[in-house]
């Protein structure tokens, strides 16, 4: 009886992870660059929230928004990790807000990169086009907010 239960428990965990793992496996296999990107806007969009919860300058606010256009995208293409938005590298509180910027807009540019490789599927091409505007208009949006900084 209790091989049987053991049995049953085993069968029922496989029965739960084995979608949420082919999932991830076949988005992996198809766009493994898309996914390395979600991962990098997770964490430029944590970069750029104040850590006190201060109020963002209108660029902050845009750049988040762009990049979370950028995600409801590539969710959009299926390629979803199951990750939420505060699923990201830690990001130190004490960070100056300066180098916070800085270090959103190097991810950025990891982001751009990987959205940017050929794609092979050509219904696609217009959801990457999409996708790219969006961090191009994020990556804009810190620009203009590192100039602000650095300049008061």
């Amino acid at each position: 009886m209790k091989t049987l239960v053991k049995i049953s428990l085993v069968a029922a965990a496989l029965a739960l992870l084995l979608p949420v793992a082919s999932q991830q496996l076949l988005a992996q296999g198809h766009h493994p660059h898309y996914l390395h990107a979600l991962s990098d806007l997770r964490f430029a969009r944590a970069l750029l929230q104040r850590p006190n919860g201060g109020e963002l300058g209108a660029q902050e606010r845009d750049s988040i928004h762009d990049i979370d256009e950028a995600i409801r995208e590539l969710k959009v293409a299926a390629i979803d990790d199951g990750k939420g938005l505060d699923d990201h590298a830690a990001v130190d509180p004490h960070w100056p807000w300066a180098g916070r910027l800085h270090k959103a807009r190097e991810v950025l540019n990891r982001a751009i990169s990987d959205c940017s490789k050929e794609e092979d599927n050509p219904n696609t091409r217009g959801l990457q086009a999409r996708i790219l505007e969006h961090l191009q208009h994020a990556h804009h949006h810190v620009d203009e907010a590192i100039a602000i900084v650095e300049h008061h």
